[in-house]
């Protein structure tokens, strides 16, 4: 077994089994000193990395978790970014494998006001780099301003975005918007 399906593994044990939707028990940050300790290795990582380069990321189903989380490689083209989004009441953990992704964060619209999105925070993350998001923290968009495609490993928890979808949001008016789905790619290695 080598480093990133014992990865796998440990993640399942941390989530332990089911308890439904609900992750109020999910330790955070066991999860994500799990993520940190593994040192990205593209060849053990690469059979579920699948791109395209005619879309801004793809999602790659890696495992699920007991039924409690989704495990997803995602690829992202060089040049783009996801929409502005929320992550559906989950925790979200992002671990860079290949190159670096621009985290830029917002603070959720204020009521219905029409107005352009301020950003919040904006961090480059390298190589390794572990870092977390929930809806507490507002909403984030992931871009890739690099010239090769960049590599991320992304933990959900619950997986609700999979199956209730989440929000995007129009950068200049704030208008939220909902995405019923948010579907894969590839999953366990084979295209979808």
């Amino acid at each position: 077994m080598d480093a990133f399906e014992v990865l796998v593994d440990e993640i399942k044990t941390v989530l332990g089994p089911s308890s439904g939707l609900n992750s109020d028990d999910v330790e955070v940050e066991d999860l994500t000193h799990l993520m940190e300790r593994y040192v990205s290795n593209a060849d053990e990582w690469a059979p579920y990395a699948l791109s395209n380069a005619n879309m801004p990321y793809t999602r790659n189903l890696v495992d699920e978790g007991n039924g409690k989380a989704n495990l997803l490689v995602l690829v992202w083209t060089p040049g783009k970014s996801s929409p502005i989004h929320d992550h559906g009441n989950a925790h979200c953990l992002m671990k860079i494998l290949h190159g670096n992704l621009t985290e830029t964060r917002y603070d959720f619209p204020d009521g219905d006001k029409q107005k352009p999105m301020e950003v919040k925070s904006e961090t480059v993350h390298k190589k390794n780099a572990v870092a977390y998001m929930a809806d507490e923290l507002g909403l984030h968009r992931v871009s890739n301003h690099g010239s090769d495609f960049a590599v991320s490993l992304h933990l959900y928890t619950p997986p609700n975005v999979a199956k209730q979808g989440c929000h995007i949001f129009n950068p200049q008016t704030g208008t939220k918007t909902h995405l019923s789905k948010c579907g894969n790619y590839s999953a366990y290695g084979k295209r979808v």
